[in-house]
């Protein structure tokens, strides 16, 4: 505790930390003041009660950060720019051209990458834009609309999401940490005090060992998560001796650090945007008057988060996609092929191909625990509604898995900023 108000007394006693940390906050209080302009001809009453009745907007709402849960002009969030930076990561595998210019390129290839990823961001903006204002319209929530309405709420919501990826981007440049993960985070922190407020609203004395277990299940989960998030397998790495002229060089040892979780939250979120997209054409064609696509709709509807054939999907995809995305951020090959160029090698293992086979098979296996582990945090919400009754979204599996991501990398660019301060 003593060394924590130390590095609280060293960041306001520091100028330029000082300065970085006022920004974020600064940012983001300009992200929630944003949050909370609506766009034009909302029925509030009828948004009210088309919210309090679809889990699968509730979702939605955390990922624009709260800003769905009154229309405001961010409605949409950093979803897209999200969408957009694992579609373009997940190009990589298949374009050999953006493979070289992500990994082989430096730091002038990441931002080239990085500026396809903006500019993909406008038409998936677009396309969401226009998919989420038709069903709200549907839905009777947006009145009277004229063509040209609806075209200005479209250029709207997608100025409004492009505004909040460079704010994100801001606050990456001129704050600390990770300015799309901390808006993220904000949006889901702004959420917690209107449900926990629902829960004590409705709260009933016998209750009282519900939500005692409750809490303590969701420390006990906590906890779990930082373990697994910040799990490691080393393996160990030697350097072979070299001597140049009069001097030897080389001949230390090291470890290669590979995590548990190599994908973070992002097979969550990619598995999520999946099963969310049946529900988004139900919801879109839930005001037709065309019986067969009424019937169609119900169908698309009726797949939702209560369903046990949801939660199996849910889990699997999340499995899959852990490994999938792992594959496409870490590359065994050219990781064993740069040890065997700076004369390293895993002692046992003949450097080349099998030192590439060797980590490929540890990464595997460590791999399932993290996909095991991330699959369960995924329907963990489920499980809890299914068992007590409780639905708090912004205190679910995925959106805890966020907030405790941004607070330990959070954690760790402040340690570093004051380590660098401190030398």
């Amino acid at each position: 505790m003593q060394n924590f108000w130390n590095k609280i007394k060293l960041i306001w006693t520091d100028v330029i930390l000082r300065k970085r940390v006022l920004f974020v906050l600064f940012m983001l209080v300009v992200f929630r003041l944003l949050s909370a302009i609506p766009i034009p001809g909302i029925d509030t009453l009828e948004l009210s009660r088309f919210l309090s009745n679809n889990q699968f907007f509730g979702i939605l709402n955390i990922f624009s950060g709260g800003g769905l849960s009154n229309l405001s002009i961010i409605m949409l969030g950093v979803g897209p720019y999200i969408t957009s930076s694992i579609i373009m990561q997940l190009l990589t595998i298949m374009v050999p051209a953006l493979k070289r210019i992500y990994h082989e390129e430096g730091e002038a290839g990441k931002k080239k990458f990085t500026q396809y990823s903006r500019l993909l961001t406008i038409p998936l903006a677009a396309i969401q834009g226009f998919s989420l204002l038709a069903i709200l319209e549907n839905q009777n929530i947006l009145i009277n609309l004229t063509a040209f309405d609806r075209i200005t709420n479209l250029i709207i919501v997608i100025s409004g999401s492009m505004l909040l990826m460079w704010l994100g981007e801001l606050i990456s440049e001129f704050g600390i940490g990770n300015g799309v993960s901390l808006i993220i985070f904000a949006g889901i922190v702004s959420q917690l005090p209107t449900e926990i407020s629902q829960l004590i609203f409705t709260f009933d004395v016998s209750q009282i060992p519900l939500f005692l277990l409750f809490i303590a299940s969701g420390i006990l989960i906590i906890a779990g998560v930082v373990v697994v998030t910040e799990a490691e397998r080393p393996i160990p790495v030697t350097y072979a001796k070299r001597v140049r002229g009069m001097k030897m060089y080389g001949g230390g040892s090291t470890y290669l650090p590979l995590r548990v979780n190599q994908a973070g939250v992002i097979p969550i979120i990619f598995a999520l945007s999946l099963l969310l997209f049946p529900q988004m054409i139900g919801n879109f064609l839930a005001g037709s008057s065309n019986a067969i696509l009424l019937s169609i709709s119900k169908v698309l509807i009726s797949f939702s988060q209560t369903s046990v054939l949801y939660a199996v999907l849910y889990f699997i995809l999340v499995f899959l996609f852990t490994y999938f995305y792992t594959a496409v951020t870490f590359d065994p090959e050219a990781l064993a092929t740069n040890l065997q160029k700076n004369g390293a090698f895993i002692p046992g293992i003949r450097p080349g191909v099998s030192t590439s086979q060797y980590i490929s098979s540890v990464l595997s296996r460590i791999t399932l625990l993290g996909a095991v582990f991330l699959g369960f945090i995924a329907v963990l919400p489920l499980i809890v509604r299914s068992l007590t009754g409780i639905t708090a979204i912004a205190l679910g599996g995925t959106a805890l898995l966020i907030v405790v991501s941004v607070v330990l990398d959070l954690i760790k660019k402040v340690d570093a900023q004051i380590s660098m301060r401190e030398y």
